[in-house]
């Protein structure tokens, strides 16, 4: 599976053999970004990952097992903006191969066994609605049942504003099977990369029992734009980023890419289940 795959902000620029950092602009020959984890050498810039490469950083090789992959939405409200909501989503799983914004399963990382849930971005926007928050749900519920380690991965733009208030009532949904889970004393750890927004940002992503962000993601409810905008009043420099947060005690650490598995897998091993060391595939 290759590492590298689709950004939306980037695709123009990995068609060749040079890519452009949307951070620091400088011009890099693609592979030196690939074995880099596709984090910018020049700058440390994160480019956004898709779930397979999630999956290719975080899961031991040949260990993952997907859980309701074929679970997806349908048309509610019979939503039209410039086109069907239906059809959208028909365009969409058909440019991303998936079914909807995010992949749930189980594997190993360092050997150590996590129920797992990963956003991707390119389904249009990572946005959540009501298969992402029933999925998240399964997966909570799964991983309280057998009392393992869970880690979400998020990178969203929030609520997906096609399923109205179906994709609202996610956030209390995902937040209730939260409250169930802590009966169960599994480790519940959340990841949080560029951008963690809107509702996906306001319910599970933010009650973790540890929370993790990559550096420079941007976390919050509503952009800085709007705030700024809506209270008049310039905004901090880096206000909503991952390193303000960390400083504001919003989140509990900052790891960039490099050692996040190695980091995930320590902190499962202080404080997470640690006696399953196999996966029923």
């Amino acid at each position: 599976m290759p590492l590298f795959g689709s950004d939306n902000k980037t695709k123009n620029s990995l068609d060749g053999l040079w890519i452009k950092c949307n951070n620091c602009g400088e011009i890099i020959y693609k592979k030196e970004v690939e074995k880099n984890l596709k984090v910018c050498p020049k700058c440390n810039y994160h480019f956004r990952l898709s779930s397979e490469e999630w999956i290719d950083i975080l899961i031991d090789q040949n260990s993952f097992h997907e859980l309701w992959p074929d679970i997806e939405s349908i048309d509610p409200l019979d939503f039209k903006d410039r086109t069907r909501y239906r059809d959208k989503l028909k365009e969409t799983q058909k440019q991303t191969g998936k079914k909807d914004a995010i992949v749930t399963g189980y594997g190993l990382i360092n050997e150590l066994f996590v129920h797992i849930g990963i956003f991707d971005f390119n389904f249009m926007g990572g946005s959540m609605g009501s298969v992402v928050g029933e999925k998240i749900t399964r997966l909570i519920e799964k991983t309280a049942e057998e009392r393992s380690n869970l880690l979400i991965v998020t990178s969203s733009g929030g609520a997906r504003m096609q399923e109205g208030i179906f994709s609202l009532l996610q956030m209390a949904k995902t937040n209730a099977a939260l409250s169930r889970l802590n009966g169960s004393k599994s480790l519940y750890m959340s990841l949080l990369t560029d951008p963690t927004t809107g509702g996906v940002a306001a319910s599970f992503a933010s009650i973790a029992d540890i929370i993790i962000a990559e550096p420079k993601a941007l976390i919050g409810f509503a952009g800085p734009r709007v705030i700024s905008d809506t209270i008049g009043q310039k905004l901090p420099e880096g206000f909503q980023r991952a390193e303000f947060l960390l400083e504001h005690g919003m989140i509990d650490m900052v790891v960039e890419r490099k050692v996040i598995k190695k980091t995930i897998a320590q902190i499962i091993r202080l404080l997470g289940n640690t006696e399953r060391k196999t996966v029923q595939l």
